[in-house]
């Protein structure tokens, strides 16, 4: 058992290697100290993947939310064989900011909260390309979100919608981008706005579990699957 565990985990560990940036320059390895702490999280993580074989037997298919748990992992794993390779200088340490600043940059970014505004700005995000909508980009959707909410605050909430797509627009000349990215979390709200955002707008989504929790080299890898 221990046999087949070891050689579960080395499979996916080469598959995550595999999967990096075909332009990235690997060098040769320096001297350097394996920091044990983190090989151990990377061995941990990869060993709590070996359930989703099991419970994806026999075709080893994934459902979307199923998909999106695994995949979060492997991006979890990668991350820290980052900080190892950069430790023995196999790769290079990104300048973190730089990276997802030129990246970020390329979108007029939609979000649902204040904070989460706040949020990307510590991530280096520009915070004037960040639109805090607060309210969804539909009025009917506004009853999915709140089945309670009276139909003569509707009317309201309509205007606030159409100055909110104003903003939009407005945004996308000002800064002559037409591409629209929704950084939201994984709640009701959120779904909406990143679910109406792609019928509008064509947009791209990043939907995580905690926006302030998530770290500059996570945001950086989901901006850079698009």
């Amino acid at each position: 058992m221990d046999k087949l565990r070891y050689k579960q985990a080395q499979i996916l560990l080469e598959k995550a290697i595999k999967s990096k940036k075909p332009q990235e320059i690997l060098k040769k390895p320096h001297t350097g100290k394996i920091n044990s702490q983190i090989l151990r999280e990377i061995l941990n993580k990869l060993i709590d993947l070996e359930e989703f074989l099991y419970t994806s037997r026999p075709t080893h298919f994934l459902e979307q939310e199923e998909a999106q748990d695994f995949c979060d992992q492997i991006i979890i794993i990668r991350n820290k064989l980052d900080e190892i390779l950069v430790d023995f200088g196999v790769i290079e340490q990104l300048n973190l900011e730089e990276e997802i600043k030129n990246l970020s940059g390329k979108y007029l970014i939609l979000t649902t909260k204040s904070n989460f505004k706040k949020a990307m700005n510590k991530l280096s995000v520009d915070p004037q390309r960040v639109l805090v909508t607060g309210v969804p980009l539909q009025v009917e959707d506004m009853k999915i979100i709140n089945p309670k909410i009276p139909d003569s605050a509707l009317e309201s909430i309509e205007k606030k919608i159409s100055h909110v797509k104003n903003d939009i627009k407005r945004k996308k000349k000002q800064f002559e981008i037409e591409q629209v990215l929704v950084v939201v979390e994984k709640d009701k709200t959120g779904e909406i706005l990143a679910k109406r955002a792609q019928e509008i707008y064509d947009a791209q989504i990043i939907s995580v579990e905690s926006i302030k929790d998530i770290s500059p080299g996570e945001f950086l890898k989901l901006l850079s699957e698009f």
